[in-house]
C-alpha cells in the first residue's frame, strides 16, 4: 500500500488499516504496548478504559481512531496545555482539530463554533466545565459524535483521589449526546476506581486495558527527614548529581518562591511556577523548561499536567504528595524517554498538618449542610439554583456545593435537567431589519417581541431569557435557539452570564434531617479517606522493604520479586522517621482564639469556621467580610486542624 495523505485518511479511504494511518499521519512504525488493543476495541464499536502510565501513549489511542471514524471525536480534558500541544500537532498534519476554552479570542471562538455547526471538525477538545453551557450542549446535540474521550477519568469515581462532581455527569451526557463509543483514560486508577469507570460507561472486561504501572527505568527513593535536613538533602542532590531537567514539587505557592530562591543562591538557575503567577510569566517559565535540558522548576502540582517533555531526569518531592495516586502521577513525568531517571520523595512529618488542613477545610459544618438541603427541599418539583449564591449563603466553597448537589443526585433525590443562564447579552453586527429580512411573519413577530425586551447599555443589549420566555409564553429553549442561530450566522455576538443549574425532584425524602446527616457523614467519610491517603505516603518512607513493590501493590499490580532499582533494594541507608509532632497550643494561641470569639464575627461563628481562618483556609464568608486580609489569618497554619478546632470549640 502506498503512503496515504491525511486528507485521504479523513475521507474514510483507509478501511481498517490502523497501521497505515499510524505510519502515514503519525510517522510511527509500530504501536506501543496496549495501544493496538485499545484502537481495536474502539474500531469494533466498543467503549474502552485505558490505564496507561504517564507518557505511555494515551493520546494516540483516540487520535488515530478519530481519523478512521466518520463523525467527530469529542475530547474532554482539564489540561489546557495538553489540548494546545495536541491540536498544534494535528493541525500541522492537516487534521481539522480545535479547542474551546477561555483563552480563545472572540474571533477564534466564533471560527470554532462555525466549524462545529457545519460539521467540519474531526476532533474538538473541551474542559468538563464547558458542559455547563446550554448553548454548547444544544450544538452538540446536532453533531455526530463517533467517539467521546474522557481524560483523567479517575475523577469520575468518588473512591478516587481527585473526585470532581462535573465528571460524574459525563456518563449520562455521553448517552444523551448519542456518542457511539467512549474511551476513558487515566494513569492512576486503583482497582475500585477502574471498576467505577467501567460501570459508568458500560465497558466490558475485555475492553479494560491496563499496561501496568511498573517503570524499571525510574530509581525511586523515599527518605524520611526533618525540616532542616530536607533543605540539605535537596541541595546535595542538585549539586552532586549530573545536571538534567528537574521538577521540584511543593505544596504551597509561597514555598515555590522560597525554594526556587534558595536553590538560586547555591548557584543553580531555578524558577518558580504556581497558579498565583501571571499567565504570561507561567508560560515563559514553561517555555524555558521545555527548551532546556538542565532547567530546574520549583512548582505546585499545577505544573506538569500535559507537559510533553520526555527527558526529565529528576522529580523531587520537597513536600509530600497528598496520596500515592498523586505520587505515581507526578513521578510518572520523569524518564519518559526510557532513559534512567531519579524520583526522590522527601517525607517530612511537618508536612502532614498542611495536607490534612486542606482536606479539613473543605468539610462543611452539619448546620451548613442542613441549610442547603432545607433550601433545596423548599423548591418546586422543577427548579434551578446558583452555585455562587448557595456558596455565599452557606459559607461553602463552590466545589463543595457542587459536590453536595451531586450527592443528592447519587441518592436519587434530584436529577439534573442541565445548565442554564439568566442573562443573554448580544451586540448586533447587522441591523434588525437586515437580520429579519426573508423570515416568515410568525418568526418575525416572535423575534421582534424578544428583542423588544432587551435593555441597551453602551454597545451591548441584555435579555433576561427566563423572564422573556415566561412573558411571551414561549419555551425557553426556542428563544435560546433563535439567539444561537443569529450568532451562527454572524449577525450578532453573544455572551451569557448568571449560570444556574436546573434540577427536578425524583423523590422527596421522608426526613430532611436524616438526609442531611447522611450527606454530612459522606463528607466526613471523604475527609477520613484523605487522612488515610496521607498516612500511606508517610508509611512508604517508614518501611524497610521494596518501595516500588509497595506502590505497585496499592494499584493492584504484583511483582514476582523485589524491583531491584529502588533505594531499599540497592541497600541505601534509610534514616529513621522523625516523630510526628503535635505543636502544643500555647497560652497566647488560646488568647487569640478567645479574642476572635469575643469579636463576634458572623463568618467565624462555628469552631470549624474559626479553625479554617486560623489555619489560613479561606471561605466565602471570611473573604466577603474581609477577614482574609486580617493579620491573624493563617496564624496557626503550622498546627493540626483538629487541635485548632477543638480549642475553638472550648
Amino acid at each position: 500500500m502506498g503512503r496515504m495523505t491525511t486528507a485521504e485518511v479523513q475521507a474514510g479511504n483507509t478501511g481498517k488499516d490502523a497501521e497505515g494511518v499510524l505510519k502515514a499521519v503519525f510517522g510511527f512504525e509500530g504501536f506501543l504496548g496496549g495501544q493496538r488493543e485499545v484502537v481495536d476495541q474502539l474500531l469494533a464499536g466498543r467503549s474502552a478504559l485505558a490505564v496507561f502510565p504517564t507518557g505511555g501513549g494515551k493520546s494516540l489511542c483516540f487520535q488515530l481512531p478519530a481519523l478512521m471514524l466518520e463523525g467527530m471525536t469529542l475530547v474532554v480534558s482539564p489540561l489546557i496545555a495538553l489540548m494546545k500541544d495536541q491540536i498544534d500537532f494535528l493541525v500541522s498534519k492537516g487534521v481539522r482539530a480545535a479547542r474551546l476554552d477561555s483563552s480563545l479570542s472572540s474571533e477564534e471562538a466564533r471560527a470554532v463554533w462555525d466549524d462545529l455547526w457545519n460539521g467540519r471538525l474531526k476532533l474538538l477538545y473541551v474542559a468538563p466545565e464547558r458542559f455547563a453551557s446550554e448553548r454548547f450542549i444544544q450544538r452538540l446535540r446536532r453533531s455526530s459524535i463517533s467517539l467521546m474521550v474522557i481524560d483523567e477519568a479517575h475523577c469520575i469515581s468518588e473512591w478516587g483521589h481527585n473526585f470532581r462532581p462535573d465528571y460524574l455527569k459525563l456518563a449520562d451526557l455521553s448517552r444523551e449526546l448519542g456518542a457511539e463509543r467512549v474511551l476513558a483514560l487515566t494513569a492512576t486508577a486503583t482497582a475500585s476506581v477502574s471498576e467505577d469507570i467501567c460501570k459508568s460507561f458500560a465497558i466490558v472486561p475485555e475492553a479494560y486495558i491496563n499496561t501496568g504501572f511498573h517503570r524499571p527505568n525510574l530509581l525511586m527513593r523515599a527518605t524520611p527527614c526533618s525540616k532542616p535536613q530536607r533543605d540539605t538533602l535537596l541541595i546535595e542532590h542538585l549539586t552532586t548529581r549530573p545536571r538534567g531537567a528537574t521538577i521540584v514539587y511543593v505544596t504551597l505557592q509561597k514555598t515555590a518562591e522560597q525554594v526556587a530562591g534558595f536553590i538560586c543562591t547555591r548557584g543553580i538557575p531555578a524558577k518558580a511556577y504556581h497558579a498565583g503567577m501571571d499567565g504570561d510569566v507561567r508560560h515563559a517559565v514553561q517555555d524555558w523548561f521545555m527548551g532546556s535540558p538542565e532547567a530546574v522548576v520549583v512548582a505546585t502540582i499545577a505544573f506538569g499536567m500535559g507537559i510533553d517533555k520526555a527527558d526529565i531526569r529528576y522529580v523531587y518531592h520537597y513536600n509530600m504528595p497528598k496520596s500515592l495516586e498523586n505520587y505515581m502521577q507526578e513521578t510518572g513525568r520523569a524518564g519518559r524517554d526510557g532513559q534512567a531517571a531519579c524520583c526522590d520523595l522527601l517525607v517530612c512529618p511537618d508536612d502532614v498538618a498542611t495536607l490534612e488542613n486542606f482536606s479539613y477545610g473543605d468539610t462543611p459544618t452539619l448546620e451548613a449542610v442542613q441549610g442547603v438541603i432545607g433550601f433545596v427541599l423548599d423548591q418546586p418539583d422543577t427548579f434551578d439554583v446558583s452555585i455562587y449564591e448557595l456558596s455565599t449563603a452557606y459559607d461553602m466553597r463552590k466545589l463543595v456545593i457542587s459536590t453536595l448537589l451531586t450527592y443528592l443526585e447519587l441518592e436519587g433525590v434530584i436529577a439534573s435537567t442541565g445548565p442554564l443562564y439568566n442573562e443573554y447579552k448580544f451586540q448586533p453586527n447587522r441591523s434588525s431589519t437586515e437580520m429579519l429580512e426573508g423570515l416568515d411573519p410568525d418568526r418575525v413577530r416572535l423575534l421582534r417581541a424578544l428583542f423588544s425586551r432587551a435593555t441597551k447599555a453602551r454597545t451591548w443589549f441584555t435579555i433576561d431569557i427566563g423572564a422573556a420566555a415566561a412573558a411571551m409564553d414561549e419555551p425557553r429553549e426556542r428563544l435560546v435557539s433563535e439567539l444561537n442561530h443569529f450568532e451562527d450566522q454572524g449577525d450578532l455576538t453573544l455572551k451569557v452570564t448568571g449560570l444556574r443549574l436546573g434540577y427536578r425532584f425524583v423523590r422527596r425524602p421522608d426526613s430532611a434531617d436524616a438526609l442531611a446527616r447522611m450527606i454530612y457523614e459522606r463528607f466526613q467519610t471523604s475527609e477520613a479517606r484523605d487522612m488515610v491517603r496521607i498516612g500511606q505516603v508517610v508509611e512508604l518512607a517508614s518501611m524497610t522493604s521494596c518501595t516500588v513493590r509497595k506502590v505497585l501493590d496499592y494499584f493492584g499490580e504484583t511483582l514476582d520479586a523485589d524491583c531491584g532499582h529502588c533505594d531499599r533494594c540497592l541497600g541505601e541507608p534509610i534514616p529513621p522517621m522523625p516523630p510526628l509532632r503535635d505543636v502544643a497550643m500555647a497560652a497566647d494561641d488560646r488568647a487569640l482564639i478567645a479574642a476572635l470569639a469575643a469579636e463576634g464575627h458572623a463568618a467565624l461563628a462555628s469552631p470549624r469556621q474559626m479553625a479554617r481562618f486560623l489555619c489560613g483556609l479561606s471561605s466565602p464568608s471570611a473573604a466577603r467580610a474581609g477577614l482574609t486580609r486580617d493579620n491573624r489569618f493563617g496564624r496557626l497554619a503550622h498546627m493540626r486542624f483538629g487541635n485548632v478546632m477543638d480549642a475553638a470549640a472550648q
